[in-house]
């Protein structure tokens, strides 16, 4: 037992060191490993089948909306990426370069996509002629580099893997309706399947992405407090058309710009799902989208007959569920701290004496509750066990959310509650980047965003006191 006491010890305490813990939990559940390029991270096959499964069920409900698939290069001519001057500006600081192609200068730089509208927008030019010809829906899962000061696995890396939607539409209202109905996707997503309650809405200008008419977030908060950007949805109205020349014919023989949205979820959801429902034994994932659901463990698997059952149990639940069975020669309570380490939804323990009473122990990771079931009963229980886990991970995920959110109408409670309750601050707004970067400098709390659902909480600015134009969310975020 002493080595099973050190494998959980070896992981700091999330109220000691939220950042230490983070760290330990993504190195020793084997979700990552660092590499020999600074700021680039091996996503090892514990972390990889998570982002397996993360793409396989968004793919599947960006379908049912009508996207296909497409991919397009990695490398951006400098002059292409030139076209949209707000764009480049935000990338900019960001941009890698390719300058030379094998021992030869090239004659014109090559940017390494931060992100792929000038791309997109280069074909359209050409594959949008006619009205006949729209909408084009269309998504790529590829990698992108974004050179980063400062990383930290999954949260920020200078590689790092996403989705990215990219759409042209004949109407400003068509881009408009894409733009929400993406951003619903991502947070019934988020809600539905990973267990973590986001809040949506729009972000201020200041904090929209670089060329875009509108940017629309889904925000969710950490177990500290901190707000994590989720997912986005762009509305570009017709501003990259008319830089790129994007033009069709409409009904009446008329040409006419196309309005645009993109929209994109990355690897930083797995940084999500750690951070929202760990704890200080390691993971804790989600049913919905753990890969493996269950771990069967037999107890004194030296004895005969043992193993065989807990082979036979394991053959019956692959039919409906995601299963293995841990048939390795370390200790039972080693193999209980390494699967709760890893954040196995539920485990299945079963030794001699349960094979004589013809049961086995269900034992959930989120409570550690334990349930004595009969063998024969062990799929109906499972099933319900799942479920229950599933739905009870996002009612405590959302239970600790509201907690720690606080109204704030004016600038000392708005301070007051970033000492004293960290979380999402219910603040109204002038409508200033004045204040937004007032409020940055000062408490390091930036806007996340003004939420669908508008409240009227105070008449005044939070931060001058002027009148106040929107309610915005505020929060420390990473």
């Amino acid at each position: 037992m002493a080595k099973d006491k050190k494998l959980v010890e070896s992981i700091t305490s999330m109220q000691e060191d939220f950042a230490q813990w983070y760290t330990d939990v993504v190195k020793k559940a084997e979700l990552i490993d660092y590499s020999s390029v600074k700021g680039c991270m091996i996503i090892k096959p514990a972390g990889y089948a998570l982002w397996e499964n993360i793409q396989r069920e968004l793919d599947r409900r960006f379908k049912e909306t009508g996207v296909q698939n497409v991919y397009m290069p990695m490398f951006i001519p400098e002059s292409l990426l030139n076209k949209e001057k707000d764009h480049v500006e935000g990338f900019a600081p960001e941009v890698a370069w390719v300058t030379h192609g094998g021992q030869n200068a090239l004659q014109e730089r090559l940017c390494v996509r931060p992100t792929s509208e000038t791309l997109f927008c280069d074909f359209y030019k050409n594959d949008v002629q006619s009205y006949r010809d729209l909408p084009k829906v269309y998504n790529q899962w590829c990698s992108v580099v974004r050179w980063e000061k400062e990383t930290r696995p999954f949260l920020r890396s200078r590689e790092f893997l996403w989705q990215e939607g990219h759409t042209a539409h004949a109407t400003a209202q068509e881009a408009q309706e894409r733009t929400e109905q993406m951003l619903d996707v991502y947070a019934k997503f988020c809600e539905e399947v990973l267990a973590v309650p986001v809040i949506c809405g729009q972000k201020t200008d200041k904090e929209k992405f670089a060329g875009a008419k509108a940017t629309y977030t889904i925000e969710a908060l950490m177990h500290d407090g901190k707000a994590l950007q989720s997912g986005t949805s762009h509305n570009f109205g017709d501003g990259f058309a008319k830089a790129f020349g994007i033009q069709y014919t409409d009904r009446d023989n008329q040409l006419q710009y196309v309005h645009q949205t993109s929209w994109g979820l990355s690897t930083r959801i797995i940084g999500a799902i750690i951070m929202v429902h760990g704890d200080d034994s390691g993971l804790v994932l989600p049913p919905a989208i753990a890969p493996v659901q269950v771990m069967i463990v037999p107890v004194q698997q030296q004895k005969e007959g043992v193993l065989d059952k807990a082979w036979e149990l394991c053959d019956r639940l692959k039919a409906g569920f995601r299963v293995k069975a841990d048939d390795s020669e370390k200790s039972p309570g080693w193999k209980f701290a390494e699967q709760e380490m890893r954040g196995i939804p539920v485990r299945i323990e079963i030794g001699p004496k349960d094979i004589e009473k013809g049961q086995c122990v269900l034992v959930r990771r989120d409570t550690r509750e334990k349930y004595e079931t009969p063998l024969d009963e062990v799929p109906k229980k499972l099933k319900w066990l799942l479920e229950t886990v599933q739905s009870d991970m996002l009612a405590r995920a959302r239970a600790h959310r509201d907690a720690h959110i606080t109204d704030a109408r004016n600038y000392d409670e708005f301070k007051k509650a970033l000492e004293e309750n960290p979380g999402f601050i219910r603040g109204m707004w002038c409508g200033e980047q004045a204040c937004e970067d007032k409020i940055k400098e000062e408490t390091a709390a930036t806007s996340r965003c003004m939420p669908f659902a508008q409240e009227q909480i105070s008449d005044t600015c939070v931060c001058c006191g002027k009148p106040a134009r929107k309610l915005v969310f505020w929060g420390k975020a990473y």
